[in-house]
């Protein structure tokens, strides 16, 4: 669908109408930064040990919140009346003994050894502490299938019990058209090309990385992919890759060099229309050590019912993970991973709405769920959970609101809402920005995918229209780019460090003003006669 310039005046007219005759402002402007601080600084607290999942600091986090919860009158919607949604996962730590190689199948041809951490990275999918594979190994270019975009990846090719060689990203365009143009799409991820792989049976994936199409070096493959990786645990018979890899641009040169190419020209085949999977000349030989073992987690889970009988069986949501990194390496003597701005921030937000929700005199026609979910910094798990077993149908969930990592550093004048434009609900959210004098951003980084990493997209991907509230870039009452400034020194110094630590001097303005920005989408979202829809 397509709105034209009338259309959208219309819209924003009816909007304008429907603000004005269904919402009572009152609560929602007693919505406060000081309340929020005073969460801010418990869930980051050195009590709290970081919140790692499956740790006492991540059981006391969950207690917190659901006490908070219950304090603001929610009703608990978790696991059989109680707060909790439970849930397993699986961590599986790669070991140094993991080992790949290649043999060529032509006669005379050499084989291809790769060096671990230094050429490659990988971990079985299984779940299993030993995995050993010996496959024949096909070039699939991006390893996509995109039918809306006439582009299959793995057309005419069987690769069941093989490994396919592949690059992240997708087709570069400048047509919106066509895979979105600049904007990466989910085809673009990692994680798609190792979820479409299973799909196909193969017996495991290697990325073959370059700083381009990956948009980070190869230092952030190295760390991401030596660790542990967590993930829920694999349901009985469900298949997954014997091994998710990555090699270096070095080590693919030697890869490409079996077909005679050299990295650039694979690319190349791969970003042209009509691509057909090549075959190559090579058995890898891959085995995989991992330290595996289990743990259990929780969703917290909370709900306030809608005033409407006949629609209070639907619902909105609000979310914000709880987790963060827990105690790790110590940076100048602290090895306590905060995690103030990445989420306390969130969580203080998700419990002030969920106040001032529970306080309205006049109750949204919908319900609300609230949950602060676990795992995002192990992959959106926990939202990704919530969404396989939803309290509210996804068929009846008519928009999810995502809260995710603040810096605050006072009142921004502007409000960035990836995603909302998908949505027919984008006027509202038009509506909802003048009203507290926010500028809509454009995505300062469209290539980078950053739709698809945060846990609205775990909602997203079971058809919720959901978006995440994402802070600004320009702070209010400064010269332009101070806001991007502070943001830059923020992820240069503090992210995902001991240092993310809450300050008493923090001025939490544009939470404030975020939180209510939410309330007021979710407030209309709950009163419409109809489901919003994805555009």
């Amino acid at each position: 669908m397509h709105y034209t310039g009338r259309m959208r005046r219309i819209l924003g007219l009816l909007c304008a109408i429907f603000f004005s005759s269904s919402i009572s402002f009152g609560q929602i402007d007693e919505i406060s930064a000081e309340r929020m601080r005073a969460h801010v600084r418990f869930l980051s607290s050195d009590l709290l040990e970081g919140r790692g999942v499956g740790t006492r600091g991540g059981d006391l986090a969950t207690e917190y919140i659901a006490t908070q919860f219950a304090l603001a009158g929610l009703k608990p919607a978790g696991d059989n009346g109680t707060w909790y949604q439970k849930f397993t996962l699986v961590g599986s730590t790669p070991q140094a003994t993991t080992s790949m190689s290649a043999d060529s199948t032509r006669a005379g041809g050499s084989k291809l050894s790769f060096k671990w951490l230094d050429e490659f990275v990988g971990v079985t999918l299984r779940q299993q502490a030993n995995v050993s594979i010996d496959a024949d190994a096909v070039f699939v270019g991006h390893g996509i299938t995109a039918p809306e975009y006439q582009w299959d990846d793995y057309k005419g090719v069987d690769v069941r019990g093989k490994i396919v060689v592949l690059f992240t990203g997708e087709p570069p365009s400048n047509d919106p058209k066509f895979f979105t143009g600049e904007a990466l799409t989910y085809y673009g991820r990692w994680s798609y090309k190792y979820e479409e792989a299973a799909r196909r049976g193969a017996a495991g994936a290697i990325i073959i990385h370059t700083t381009p199409t990956a948009s980070y070096g190869w230092n952030v493959v190295r760390s991401s992919w030596s660790t542990e990786d967590l993930a829920n645990s694999l349901a009985q018979g469900q298949y997954a890759l014997g091994i998710a890899s990555w090699v270096t641009t070095e080590a693919g040169q030697k890869i490409a060099a079996t077909i005679g190419k050299n990295v650039d020209e694979l690319l190349k085949m791969a970003d042209t229309r009509g691509f057909q999977a090549i075959p190559l000349p090579l058995r890898f030989h891959v085995k995989t050590d991992a330290k595996i073992r289990t743990m259990e987690t929780r969703n917290v889970v909370g709900k306030v019912e809608g005033g409407d009988p006949a629609l209070r069986d639907e619902a909105v949501l609000f979310s914000a993970h709880w987790d963060h990194l827990g105690v790790g390496e110590a940076i100048n003597g602290d090895n306590i991973y905060n995690g103030a701005s990445d989420n306390a921030t969130g969580c203080a937000i998700l419990l002030e709405i969920a106040r001032a929700w529970a306080g309205l005199q006049q109750r949204p026609r919908r319900s609300a769920i609230f949950v602060s979910v676990a795992a995002e910094e192990g992959g959106l798990l926990g939202s990704e959970y919530y969404g396989k077993h939803p309290v509210v149908p996804a068929g009846k969930t008519a928009l999810a609101l995502n809260y995710d990592s603040y810096m605050a550093m006072g009142r921004m004048s502007d409000v960035q809402v990836r995603g909302a434009e998908r949505t027919t609900i984008f006027p509202i959210v038009e509506q909802a920005a003048r009203r507290y004098s926010l500028a809509l951003a454009k995505d300062p980084t469209p290539a980078a995918g950053l739709y698809y990493r945060s846990d609205h997209f775990s909602f997203a991907r079971v058809g919720i229209p959901s978006f995440s509230v994402d802070k600004g870039v320009e702070l209010a009452g400064t010269e332009p780019g101070a806001g991007k400034k502070a943001e830059d020194e923020y992820y240069a110094k503090r992210y995902h460090q001991p240092s993310d630590q809450y300050n008493d001097n923090w001025n939490l303005a544009d939470m404030e003003t975020y939180a209510r920005f939410g309330m007021v989408i979710n407030m209309n979202v709950a009163n419409q006669p109809k489901l919003p829809t994805w555009r």
